[in-house]
């Protein structure tokens, strides 16, 4: 007895699935392959990225499981569990558990990073207030003026009142480019901070409640 039009185009779109959750899982694998071939668990900078791509490469994974879960329903409705329901849910829940890791090694990395940068910034801000401290003695701005004549920025004959305006315009200068250097890199950190937050480590925990989710829809 024939199979029924309906059947066939079923068992054809199964197969499709299946294959096609097979390859993305399968590129999953060869991306964190790739990565762990030249492990370093010593460096920080190695478990940001590996936490970085594994985060950014899971809901290809996710994806994946659930077009080889939904391949086998079509295929097998009536079976209780197959080895590829079996299958599906044991990679979703080792991969869960890889996202639980993740979430508080993805919450010291930010908190170390965001101390250096922190640091980075202080430093910076104190050199500023340095700077604006000496610009306020009249003598080291004379001195500064006498310095840009004998470097030829000024005429050698120029006024002292010339030079001093020019010694301070030369401060004021400077003292903006290192402002703007400062609010450039509070900008950089606020957002290299809310990536790694709602990147990485949010975007972790719900990757992980998903594959908790598709771990139980495949043997439930």
């Amino acid at each position: 007895m024939s199979a029924s039009p309906s059947g066939s185009q079923s068992l054809r779109l199964s197969f499709v699935l299946r294959w096609l959750g097979i390859t993305l899982v399968a590129l999953l694998a060869l991306q964190m392959a790739v990565l762990l071939s030249a492990a370093d668990w010593a460096d920080g900078v190695f478990k940001q990225l590996l936490i970085e791509r594994l985060v950014n490469q899971a809901p290809m994974g996710l994806i994946g499981l659930l077009l080889m879960l939904l391949g086998s329903r079509l295929d097998q409705p009536e079976t209780a569990r197959p080895p590829i329901r079996w299958f599906v849910c044991v990679i979703s829940g080792l991969l869960a558990i890889l996202m639980i890791v993740v979430v508080p090694v993805s919450i010291s990395g930010n908190q170390n990073l965001s101390g250096e940068s922190n640091q980075t910034l202080e430093q910076q801000k104190g050199q500023l207030e340095m700077a604006r401290q000496q610009s306020a003695n009249p003598e080291n701005v004379k001195m500064l003026g006498n310095q840009l004549t004998q470097a030829g920025q000024l005429p050698a004959d120029a006024s002292e009142e010339d030079r001093v305006k020019a010694a301070q315009a030369f401060i004021d200068k400077q003292l903006a480019q290192m402002e703007q250097q400062i609010k450039q890199g509070e900008r950089q950190r606020n957002l290299a901070v809310n990536q790694r937050r709602f990147g990485g480590t949010l975007s972790a925990v719900i990757l992980a409640v998903a594959f908790v989710l598709l771990a139980l829809g495949a043997v439930i």
